[in-house]
């Protein structure tokens, strides 16, 4: 098991590790959308707010030896399933053709009151 640490993605605001890579999976914390250099949310809506989340999450599995084609399982943590088709439209140009598996649920807070969270299992390599 091997815990992942990237500067190019946020660090973390609590007892957790950005991602933890063990049997050929990285498992990535929940991404929110915060600059890595600033610490401050970035974006007013969910479209920036969901870039920003897969930036980080990309920067994360880079440092693990992945990438976002390798994601396998993704979970959205939505504060508004109203924002559900704005996410799903830049989700979906980020991902490209790739699809992975997916749970999306609308939660009653997240992290800095941000719109957006993302968490992923992924392969490396």
């Amino acid at each position: 098991m091997e815990r992942i640490a990237t500067s190019s993605a946020p660090q973390a605001i609590g007892p957790y590790s950005q991602a933890i890579k063990a049997d050929g999976l990285v498992f990535a914390s929940g991404q929110i959308a915060l600059d890595p250099d600033t610490m401050t949310i970035v974006g007013a809506g969910v479209v920036e707010q969901t870039r920003q989340v897969l930036t980080n999450l990309q920067a994360v599995l880079t440092q693990a030896g992945s990438n976002l084609t390798q994601v396998l399982k993704t979970t959205v943590y939505l504060a508004n399933m109203e924002d559900f088709p704005a996410m799903n439209d830049e989700y979906e140009a980020q991902f490209g053709g790739h699809k992975p598996a997916r749970a999306t649920v609308e939660v009653s807070r997240l992290p800095k009151d941000v719109l957006v969270e993302i968490d992923a299992i992924a392969r490396v390599g």
